[in-house]
């Protein structure tokens, strides 16, 4: 199944800066062949449901490995079953109506 989804992870007790492990989760979503955009507060992804669940939680643990501690995450996922739709898709059919 094809899913859509906004992920942001937010390492705790790790410092201000969050930037090192965001760039970490970046090349794991990446290198499992995920369309992503990365936003100011998280990133859209989009594949195989399968594989986008996976890739979270390999980011989840490189980011322990890193040494966060803990981790807070937000998740929003959509699917369509009455037809494909892409991140552009959606974007595009907003910016159409403006």
């Amino acid at each position: 199944m094809h899913v859509i989804a906004d992920f942001c992870l937010v390492p705790l007790g790790v410092g201000i800066s969050v930037s090192p492990y965001v760039a970490a989760c970046e090349k794991i979503l990446k290198n499992a062949g995920l369309k992503t955009q990365l936003h100011a507060y998280g990133t859209n992804i989009e594949g195989d449901w399968d594989a986008v669940f996976a890739a979270i939680k390999l980011c989840h643990e490189k980011v322990h490995e890193m040494g966060a501690p803990r981790i807070t995450s937000t998740l929003k996922f959509g699917t369509r079953t009455d037809r494909a739709q892409t991140m552009e898709d959606k974007v595009r059919s907003v910016e159409e109506k403006l």
